[in-house]
């Protein structure tokens, strides 16, 4: 197991992973339709996507959780 002090690293990847998984797959077919050669072109996207999805994640949870508690009331 991970220890627990790896959980926001954690919990970044696999949320960065499954977000970057379906956002690209969705733009991939909005863009360009079930075309020849989709999947290789969803996937390529997808690494692209989660290289940027992770680092991004990590910068704004901080923020988000704390506007998070700001708009929701105990």
């Amino acid at each position: 197991m991970i220890p627990v002090k790896f959980y926001k690293y954690v919990f970044a990847f696999i949320m960065s992973a499954f977000m970057a998984f379906f956002m690209s797959f969705v733009l991939t077919y909005l863009n360009l339709g079930f075309v020849d050669g989709f999947v290789k072109i969803w996937l390529i996207a997808y690494m692209k996507a989660f290289v940027v999805a992770y680092p991004v994640l990590l910068l704004v949870s901080p923020f988000v959780t704390k506007l998070t508690q700001i708009l929701c009331k105990k």
